[in-house]
């Protein structure tokens, strides 16, 4: 059972401490919701477990085997893969192309179009020319071509049209439900906790709630107070 486990992690960014003393959990089948307002660290925490900031304090762990000191490279080939905000795409190569670029030895594409069959009739064009959904769907698919254990992904709902938001959502937890972990950062608060298992909610750095989503989605107010503090 694939999981990844932070404990007590510090994270400073250009000298300054961002991150102070977090912890979390994702599970193989679920999905750990990160939730926050902005400024509240979200990034700086999946940059940090991914290695492309270093840490300074802390466990990150992946089925056990601990990953703080290791290099990006080093946590990906472990199975932590991060779909960073800004959908990056190689943009002068094809949808194809670009799925190419993630591909695991004995893996399939038709994985990646099975997930989102939206992609097929795109496969020819240049990834610079998809819809802003569309691009999204393919750095999702990307990064599942790398067989993650863990899969975490930034803000991937930014600046697209709710119904484009949904069908991303649905297949994310698609993916829980096949046995993947799931780390997501979420602006979009009442999609992310429908769909998720455990919810986490930072502040200033640190984690100030750590509990059920279905908790959480049923109280509002406390969700606002828990953004706002007091």
């Amino acid at each position: 059972m694939s999981s990844l486990v932070v404990s007590s992690l510090s994270v400073s960014r250009g000298g300054l401490p961002i991150i102070t003393e977090a912890s979390l959990s994702a599970a193989s089948g679920e999905i750990s919701v990160i939730l926050g307002a902005n400024g509240a660290g979200k990034t700086t925490l999946l940059e940090g477990l991914s290695g492309v900031i270093p840490v300074e304090g802390g466990m990150i762990a992946i089925d056990g085997a601990e990953i703080q000191s290791a290099r990006p490279g080093v946590r990906a080939r472990a199975g932590l893969l991060h779909v960073e905000q800004g959908r990056t795409v190689f943009r002068q190569l094809s949808t194809e192309d670009n799925l190419r670029v993630g591909l695991h030895a004995d893996e399939r594409l038709e994985t990646a179009y099975a997930l989102f069959p939206e992609l097929v009739q795109r496969k020819a064009v240049r990834a610079g020319l998809l819809s802003g959904g569309e691009q999204q769907m393919l750095v999702i698919a990307r990064a599942l071509l790398g067989r993650p254990k863990v899969l975490m992904i930034d803000e991937m709902s930014a600046g697209l049209a709710p119904v484009v938001v949904t069908r991303l959502m649905t297949a994310v937890r698609k993916l829980a439900d096949k046995g993947l972990a799931v780390v997501l950062v979420e602006q979009f608060a009442a999609l992310a906790l429908a769909i998720g298992n455990r919810a986490y909610v930072m502040r200033r750095g640190r984690v100030v709630y750590d509990g059920d989503c279905s908790t959480l989605r049923r109280a509002p107010d406390e969700l606002h107070r828990l953004y706002l503090g007091g």
